[in-house]
């Protein structure tokens, strides 16, 4: 084979490859991967890619964010509903995989990808209508940021709610940075850095959902959600205060951090990561242990961002937040970390993971610092 022929041949993979990663990431099937119907008086979403847990895309992001914009300008639109299809998941995430196979070669899509779905969240957290995220299933990254930034979430027993983004080698996104800081005590950073999963009930206990319903309640509630009229923010929360009045389930069992606050607050009150791993090695405890086991098995440089994120973001706008974390991104994009926990959990699902830099101790303050600077004309704008 001549090399002409051979480099032909490889540029013809390269075109054939990236045109597969463009349309992962922004499927055909648009209509039936999220439906906008005007239901009563509502908007509603359903996310509906059951098989894939209704992970984000693209496409999803760009039908959901011109379709919230018209709703908040029509009359006969009261409020705003979201859900997901198939019983198991709200969202799970973003396709996260496909992310970092459009950054592999290149492809801006990737980070169109995390800027639209940024400027999407930004519009959940400053829209004017009663806006309610039916969270009935596993919420996830980029499932957390289409409900936490809305005025109400519902959670049921089936929701499993979790940030684990320190194991890909990425950060806790989506306006992580202004949530997160703003739970109880040092549960925000403890969830960040950890990953630690939230189920059911505890999801209100610890303060993501604002309402917890039971899951066979959810149709009905819906239903009643979409007959209000006019309905302000007050009428909403009487609706829903009235079905968490009747969803008794688990109301009896502690919330399962309880036993274990004080030791958050305290263990994780530092202003490193080294010094989280210290308090937690020092207090020795079996809770402190499993916990710096979980740490040890983390990126990092995820974590070292991670922290820094919700230090600064605990007295940032969401505006701010999400600027600074499309900053990250960014750092994070043209780093290896990412791209080699997705392919450790994601891909090739060995759960072994070879972080660059290997230890704390080899990440330089300077590269931190650098993962936070301007874009300048590159920043995010809202």
């Amino acid at each position: 084979m001549s090399i002409t022929v051979l480099k032909s041949a490889i540029r013809l993979r390269s075109i054939c490859r990236l045109q597969r990663i463009q349309g992962h990431m922004m499927s055909s099937s648009a209509g039936p991967e999220v439906l906008l119907e005007r239901v009563g008086n509502a908007g509603v979403i359903t996310l509906n890619r059951p098989k894939a847990l209704n992970a984000l895309n693209l496409t999803m992001i760009r039908h959901i964010y011109p379709q919230l914009k018209t709703w908040d300008k029509d009359s006969e639109v009261d409020l705003v509903i979201i859900k997901g299809a198939g019983g198991k998941a709200f969202c799970a995430g973003g396709d996260i995989r496909a992310v970092t196979e459009a950054g592999k070669v290149g492809d801006p899509l990737a980070q169109d990808f995390f800027k639209e779905e940024y400027i999407l969240n930004y519009t959940i957290g400053t829209y004017q209508k009663p806006y309610v995220a039916l969270i009935d299933g596993i919420t996830m990254g980029g499932g957390v940021g289409l409900s936490v930034h809305g005025r109400f979430r519902v959670a049921t027993e089936k929701t499993l709610f979790a940030m684990p983004e320190t194991a890909i080698g990425l950060f806790p996104d989506v306006g992580g940075g202004y949530f997160l800081p703003r739970l109880q005590g040092k549960l925000g950073i403890f969830l960040a850095l950890t990953g630690f999963r939230l189920r059911g009930r505890d999801v209100l206990r610890a303060g993501v959902a604002t309402h917890f319903v039971e899951s066979e309640k959810i149709g009905a509630l819906e239903k009643d959600l979409t007959d209000l009229k006019s309905p302000s923010l007050s009428d909403v929360a009487e609706v829903l205060d009235s079905y968490q009045h009747q969803s008794g389930l688990d109301a009896d069992k502690p919330f399962v951090l309880e036993q274990h606050i004080e030791s958050i607050n305290r263990l994780f009150d530092a202003s490193s990561v080294e010094g989280i791993i210290d308090n937690l090695k020092k207090d020795g405890s079996p809770f402190a242990k499993k916990q710096a086991e979980t740490l040890s098995k983390m990126s990092p440089t995820s974590m070292k961002l991670t922290l820094k994120q919700l230090q600064q973001g605990a007295s940032m706008s969401l505006a701010e937040v999400l600027t600074m974390e499309y900053r990250l991104t960014h750092a994070c994009m043209k780093g290896q970390d990412f791209y080699e926990g997705v392919r450790a959990v994601l891909i090739d699902k060995d759960q072994s993971p070879k972080w660059k830099p290997g230890t704390l101790e080899e990440i330089s303050e300077q590269s931190v610092e650098d993962s936070f600077r301007s874009l300048g004309e590159h920043d995010l704008k809202l």
